[in-house]
């Protein structure tokens, strides 16, 4: 297990780099993150390098037995090249040049920028590629953190010539994007500029070739760094840090070009559903490559200084979200930072050793994570844990939250609130594309999967064919790969999967899709629902119970499908709010409008059912999280009160054999528990630990 953080000596004094090196020792720490953002200490002008300080930093932490995962330094550019190239700066849509003063002010597909990183990381693998302490490579930072996209000149080539390879001819271009309408009809390549800033609305094919082409730059200038540093001879592990669910850039393209995943990950302690937020971040890094431990690049020890307000975490949750993350596949825990700044904008930014130093809960904490980390054996790799796959898909995200739609959509809000359902159940879940699914999985869920291509269409209609129960609902397989709708409608690749004929989409007036839902109506609220017809929530059946959507309340007409819910509200009352279809050999769910909170916890709850998947650890008191790793079970209590599990096994710590667990609040047991064993949970009976 890897455990340690970013460490920033040229922030310090030469004096405290022993002390730095004695301290990382007694937290338990064995590897750090260095030089991330050293660019200007190592060539602080052009053509002068100075590698000494450099050089003495990582000898000493080699002598102290710390590894070092090595950063190319190019996420920062240094003041003199802003300077000398003011064509490296970026700009906004108004083609306002961002200057230097802050971070990540160059455009990443500038040539010059590229030319001059280049250098900087030929430079810097030449010198370490075979330093034994150098165990990985750090590839820039964050990329697109705060740059989310860049409308420079430099673009404005890039994005051109990467149409032309994308489209070879214009005529091409134009029957993609549809430019016959509003006469954005172009003659020339030349003729096209990003989407600056427009009187309206920009067409909404180019905008998702622009967050396509986004996306690709940033990825170019990683894949750039990398193929240097292999020629220079570098066989370590070559990466860089992803941030979860991070809209602007695809990572499910990026994966395969990293050997390893790396993510950093910052739970809001303010936020009612950090939990549940932070499990799908760890599931969806985990999913992106499937048997291969991730590392946690970056997590903060206590409080962070970039929200509105920046509470610290309560006594014990370091240790609790850590586990999160080693249960969900995390084979190294590192944090932001080794040192707490004195000066610049993150002084305020919790870190392993803060200002307060060692006499502090914070460094008990962290000193206490990192002998629980050593005490661990080798874990198994992430297997195929999981009996249930979430469709979660960037190209998607980009389209159905494009402007003037039916509704607005807020997309990863929908699928938090789909994931929650089975989190709280403690369900396994993984987060995947929807090429990947496979007959692996027992359930697929695919919320508002607006674009939806071939490829991804046909592997649901096969996974179905093949067995499988896909629940999915509205919104879903509108339009093509271009954002164009389909001759003959909508749900024309999934309507015979789902018996439906899409008729409408019936959006509904005063409603959010980022909130947590309406849930369950009161007698009153039924009635209100029913006589807003139409506008804001609707109230539908099932299962005896009335429940409510909200969005859209879509007219489908069943073609084969059961209606197992019916609209009793609004414009659609009477007609299907949810249908069951047989297909091949599985079933396919669908609803018709977006579930309230407890809706949509009806609804799994039925699916889970139909399909037979099965909980990690069944029955568990509320608050408790339980995921699986191979034959490693991690249980969380991020309850407040202490709870008593009942569960055969070994302590994954001690080596000894358990029968019970006792957690306090904030609480973390590790227990190897092999597939079929079963337990006892207190208050509720039986506890069954899943197969997979």
């Amino acid at each position: 297990m890897l455990y340690g953080a970013d460490y920033n000596p040229d922030q310090w004094p030469e004096e405290v780099w022993d002390d730095d090196v004695r301290l990382m020792r007694e937290a338990g720490v064995n590897i750090v993150s260095l030089g991330i953002f050293a660019w200007s200490r190592i060539q602080p002008a052009e053509g002068v390098w100075d590698f000494a300080w450099l050089d003495t930093v990582i000898d000493k932490l080699h002598v102290g037995g710390i590894a070092v995962n090595l950063a190319t330094a190019t996420a920062s550019p240094p003041p003199w090249v802003s300077r000398t190239y003011p064509e490296t700066l970026p700009a906004n849509e108004s083609g306002a040049s961002y200057w230097p003063g802050s971070r990540q002010h160059f455009a990443p597909s500038s040539p010059v920028y590229r030319r001059l990183a280049g250098e900087l990381v030929r430079r810097l693998a030449e010198r370490y590629a075979h330093h034994p302490a150098v165990v990985m490579w750090h590839v820039g930072n964050e990329f697109g953190c705060h740059l989310w996209m860049d409308y420079s000149d430099a673009a404005r080539d890039a994005y051109r010539d990467w149409l032309q390879k994308r489209y070879a001819t214009v005529d091409a271009l134009n029957d993609a994007w549809g430019t016959s309408f509003w006469s954005q009809r172009y003659g020339s390549f030349d003729e096209i500029f990003p989407p600056r800033l427009a009187p309206y609305s920009h067409n909404p094919s180019s905008m998702l070739d622009w967050r396509r082409f986004t996306s690709d730059m940033l990825l170019e200038c990683y894949l750039m760094e990398r193929e240097i540093l292999l020629e220079a001879g570098a066989t370590q592990p070559i990466t860089t840090n992803f941030m979860g669910p991070f809209k602007p850039a695809d990572y499910r393209k990026w994966a395969p070009h990293m050997d390893v995943i790396a993510d950093d990950c910052y739970p809001d302690p303010a936020n009612p559903n950090r939990v549940r937020d932070a499990a799908f971040q760890r599931d969806l890094v985990r999913s992106l490559k499937p048997g291969v431990p991730w590392l946690l690049w970056e997590q903060a020890t206590d409080a962070v200084n970039w929200r509105p307000a920046n509470p610290g975490k309560r006594p014990g949750a370091l240790v609790a979200e850590t586990a999160q993350s080693v249960a969900r596949g995390a084979d190294g825990i590192m944090f932001f930072q080794w040192r707490q700044s004195r000066a610049g904008s993150e002084k305020f930014h919790s870190a392993m050793l803060p200002h307060a130093g060692t006499d502090t809960r914070t460094w008990d904490a962290v000193t206490e994570l990192g002998a629980r980390l050593t005490a661990l054996p080798e874990l198994p790799a992430p297997g195929r844990d999981a009996q249930v796959a979430l469709v979660f898909d960037w190209e998607n995200w980009w389209a159905v939250e494009e402007r003037d739609h039916p509704t607005e959509i807020d997309y990863l809000a929908l699928v938090l609130e789909w994931y929650g359902a089975f989190h709280g159940r403690n369900i396994q879940v993984d987060i995947v594309g929807p090429e990947e699914v496979d007959h692996g999985y027992a359930l697929v869920v695919a919320p508002a999967l607006y674009l939806l291509r071939d490829e991804g269409a046909s592997a649901l209609a096969r996974f179905v064919d093949d067995g499988g129960t896909l629940l999915t609902g509205p919104f879903t397989d509108i339009v093509d790969a271009h954002d164009h709708f389909r001759d003959g409608g909508f749900l024309t690749q999934l309507g015979p999967v789902l018996g439906l004929r899409f008729e409408d989409f019936g959006a509904l007036a005063g409603q959010s899709s980022g909130g947590a839902g309406v849930g369950a109506l009161s007698a009153d609220a039924v009635q209100a629902a029913r006589d807003a017809a139409g506008r804001g929530a609707v109230a539908f059946d099932f299962d005896g119970a009335e429940l409510s959507g909200r969005l859209v309340a879509e007219a489908v007409h069943a073609t084969g499908a059961t209606a197992v819910a019916r609209f009793s509200s609004g414009l659609q009352s009477g007609s299907p709010a949810l249908t069951r279809h047989r297909f091949g050999s599985g079933e396919a769910w669908y609803t018709a409008t977006q579930p309230g909170a407890d809706a949509i916890d009806a609804i799994v709850a039925a699916v889970v059912e139909a399909s037979g998947v099965r909980p990690v650890v069944a029955d568990l008191p509320a608050g408790v999280e339980a995921a699986r790793r191979g034959e490693l079970v991690t249980l969380i209590n991020h309850g407040d009160a202490r709870v008593e599990i009942t569960i055969d096994g070994t302590d994954a710590e001690t080596g000894v054999a358990v029968e019970r667990v006792v957690l306090d609040s904030q609480g973390v047991a590790f227990v190897s528990a092999p597939v079929d064993t079963a337990g006892t949970a207190a208050h509720s009976g039986r506890a069954a630990v899943a197969d997979s």
